[in-house]
């Protein structure tokens, strides 16, 4: 049987993100926008609502709820700011699912407890100054030296990099197969601040200004070997598995960008007359209107049909890369014709549609561009690409 229907839990988790971000980010968020100031606190008040642990198992710290679950936070908290999305999509996406799936129970007992519960901050480091879609292209390394590894290398546009304890590092550790670009030489480690990385803000951004992204630096920063998550040479693997992750969520933000651009141009219909008549009852702004109605639906089934085959522990890479591919290019499109309904007003920081217009552009790039999703899908459609059998997969989620 084929039901549309959210359940009363995840009915009630979405309402509660949304009363949540409405109450605590809402009345700050052009401020600290405008002044690039990410405020930290939102992290302990976000742990106590049991959002930075979502999905994860409560035996493991986290709520326990389902993955559709995740999705409709994210698209309630992005509904208020990107910033808010983009800690999820680090923190539980990229690192604490990524976790769940590859790491041993040692590693999840001491990593992924305290990350679930809020108490450590997780990302992901993964982009390098010159490898972003290319990551084959990254230069960091990792050399073993008795019980531990030295990592050196530079990661750069890192989320959550100047706040994080926590960061999950893709280095090469075959040296041979980084000169022949050979994946299979890639490993991921298990690395915290006390290990001795640098790290910093960028400023200057577009867009999610009131949100953190920083650069990473490791110079001989020493490992325990036990920290390698995974086999030595699954870093490639891992790091794939980790995008699916993290671009369900993306997905789900857009999705919520979408429907704040939509709410805010309808409100702005409504109170904005032109040629005698409220500007909703020209045809070419109902045009722009229906748009964004038809985008928000789509995308919204879109990633909750990716959540749903999450819950079934199928695979869901075509699902999930289709849905954060429509999503975020169907995000920008909503905010620039949001700015355009607007006029002049949409142009300045008196309307937040100016705010959604600067958000939405990253979205379009990270976690793979448009272009490489675009390229995934006529890859599976051609043949060419095949979903192959993986040594581990999201666990299935039980419950409700």
């Amino acid at each position: 049987m084929l039901n549309f229907a959210l359940t009363k839990e995840q009915e009630m988790i979405a309402k509660t993100a949304r009363d949540f971000a409405m109450k605590e980010v809402a009345p700050f968020i052009a401020e600290n926008d405008e002044k690039q100031h990410f405020d930290t606190s939102i992290l302990k008040k976000m742990a106590e609502m049991g959002f930075l642990g979502i999905c994860i198992p409560e035996q493991y710290g986290g709520a326990g709820l389902d993955y559709i679950s995740l999705g409709l936070v994210c698209e309630e908290l992005e509904a208020v700011d990107t910033s808010l999305r983009v800690i999820m999509s680090v923190h539980v996406g990229l690192n604490s699912m990524t976790m769940l799936t590859w790491a041993n129970e040692e590693q999840k007992q001491k990593y992924l407890v305290p990350q679930a519960r809020g108490e450590k901050i997780a990302t992901f480091g993964l982009t390098e100054p010159n490898a972003g879609s290319d990551v084959v292209g990254l230069q960091t390394t990792a050399v073993r030296d008795g019980s531990f590894y030295v990592l050196n290398g530079e990661k750069m546009w890192i989320s959550l990099a100047d706040i994080a304890d926590n960061y999950l590092i893709f280095a090469w550790t075959d040296m041979e197969k980084k000169k022949k670009r050979d994946h299979s030489g890639i490993s991921c480690f298990i690395v915290t601040r006390e290990m001795g990385i640098t790290t910093g803000t960028i400023h200057g951004k577009l867009g999610v200004r009131a949100g953190n992204t920083g650069w990473i630096s490791l110079s001989d920063v020493r490992v325990p070997a036990e920290n390698m998550m995974g086999e030595e040479g699954e870093g490639f693997k891992i790091a794939m598995s980790a995008l699916e992750n993290g671009r369900y969520t993306v997905a789900a933000g857009a999705t919520g960008l979408v429907r704040a651009c939509l709410e805010a141009s309808v409100k702005y219909c409504n109170q904005r007359e032109t040629f005698g008549k409220p500007i909703g009852q020209h045809q070419l702004v109902k045009e722009m209107i229906a748009e964004m109605v038809k985008d928000y639906d789509v995308s919204r089934l879109l990633y909750l049909r990716a959540g749903w085959m999450k819950n079934e522990g199928m695979r869901h890479n075509r699902e999930v890369a289709l849905a954060k591919w429509y999503a975020t290019v169907a995000s920008e499109k909503a905010a620039g014709d949001a700015v355009e309904i607007h006029g002049a007003y949409g142009y300045s920081n008196e309307y937040p549609v100016e705010r959604y217009y600067r958000n939405c552009k990253g979205a379009v790039i990270y976690e793979g561009t448009r272009e490489i999703q675009k390229l995934i899908q006529a890859d599976y459609a051609l043949g060419y690409r095949q979903d192959k059998p993986v040594r581990k997969t999201l666990p299935k989620w039980e419950g409700f």
